[in-house]
């Protein structure tokens, strides 16, 4: 059977897409989908008509349109194939009740940092729930809106996306290759885990930051002597608390347990090296300081995968609700990234799903969990030309 991976950059798998909400995420993602695919129809949808007039001027959509005014529903009527919620989460309520009330059948996405409500609502709200697949650049910028989007924005970025077993086959391989072909990097994750890894990773470092910032404040005197001290290396750790604190008291809420949590783990922490040092136990200062400069040189440095060391597996299986979700957490889970995904349909109950890795991860721990999740599972290497076409 001929199989074609598409190359990254030349189809978008979507021919007319709306982004509702055109601030710094959702107009950054327009200008990426413009810039990687000038053949798609962009719809910017804004309560804000400076916004929207910016938008056209850009040439990030080539159309706009407030959320009440027929346009949107008219766009929304007439192919449009992708929504791309990236409004506040409070204002994506209603969003969810107009694409209910017109019956919109196409795939539904959102930006939020927090995925508990929103989840919520979609099963609530749309008469196709199923359609609705969350999602989360993990990008961002200290300037806010239109005026601090750009096209890189999600260059070397994460994108997590949050397929269940309710999500059809065919959703995740199109988003997947949308967000790729941007310069980003999925990850699936199940929406349930979602909120308390990014709680950890993003939202307490957030607040530790601000935490920081707080503390060379109170201390900085009239001449603000501490503060240009601090210009160099607690800058650039302290970059994020510059954030709008409108946006982060919102997500600070929306995920109130995870990051109670995460904070109180926090609290732990520093504690352990208030003890060792009140203690003069430097032997025990020195571990915890050993055991942080030890994960720290394991995170890697940049995404940089090798283009000429790709690895492709290819895995039969039942053409049944939820298998795609199983597969890419799994791959997820252990390292290993995607770079392209497709499912070639057998029969009308048999498929064989086909996965393009680059040279991260463990591949053993993959084939060990699929085979152990009942899976069978079969890997070949991959030039990069071999990537284009395959047969």
């Amino acid at each position: 059977m001929a199989r074609t991976h598409a190359a990254h950059g030349a189809e978008s798998g979507f021919k007319r897409i709306a982004v509702v909400g055109f601030g710094l995420i959702g107009a950054s993602f327009a200008a990426a989908v413009s810039e990687a695919h000038p053949e798609v129809e962009l719809l910017a949808v804004d309560v804000d008509d400076r916004t929207l007039a910016e938008a056209l001027e850009r040439g990030w959509a080539g159309a706009a349109a407030r959320p009440d005014e027929p346009a949107f529903r008219a766009f929304l009527e007439d192919g449009c194939d992708l929504v791309v919620l990236a409004a506040p989460v409070d204002a994506v309520g209603e969003h969810l009740k107009r694409l209910a009330a017109w019956d919109f059948r196409g795939i539904v996405t959102d930006t939020a940092s927090t995925k508990a409500r929103i989840c919520d609502m979609a099963a609530r709200t749309l008469p196709h729930p199923e359609n609705f697949v969350p999602g989360h650049p993990m990008a961002g910028s200290e300037r806010n809106g239109i005026d601090g989007a750009r096209a890189d924005l999600f260059k070397g970025a994460h994108w997590i996306l949050c397929p269940d077993a309710d999500t059809p086959a065919e959703h995740f391989p199109r988003l997947h290759e949308l967000v790729t072909s941007l310069g980003a990097r999925v990850v699936a994750l199940p929406r349930e885990e979602h909120d308390a890894a990014v709680a950890v990773v993003s939202h307490v470092p957030h607040l530790v930051a601000s935490s920081l910032v707080q503390l060379a404040s109170r201390h900085a005197d009239d001449q603000q002597a501490l503060m240009r001290l601090a210009a160099g290396g607690f800058k650039d750790t302290t970059r994020i608390a510059a954030g709008s604190p409108q946006l982060w008291c919102g997500i600070a809420f929306d995920n109130k347990d995870a990051l109670s949590a995460g904070l109180a783990e926090m609290q732990g922490i520093i504690a352990s090296f208030a003890d060792a040092l009140e203690a003069g136990d430097r032997a025990r200062l020195t571990a915890l300081l050993a055991q942080a400069a030890e994960a720290r040189r394991a995170l890697p440095a940049a995404w940089v995968p090798s283009t000429e060391r790709l690895l492709e597996v290819r895995i039969p299986m039942e053409d049944r609700p939820g298998v795609v979700a199983e597969v890419t957490t799994v791959t997820s889970s252990v390292g290993c990234n995607i770079q392209s995904i497709e499912i070639d349909h057998v029969t009308a109950d048999s498929a064989v799903l086909s996965l393009v890795l680059t040279d991260e991860g463990d591949i053993g721990q993959l084939s060990a969990q699929l085979i152990n999740a009942g899976f069978s599972v079969s890997f070949s290497p991959l030039t990069a030309k071999e990537h284009t076409h395959v047969d």
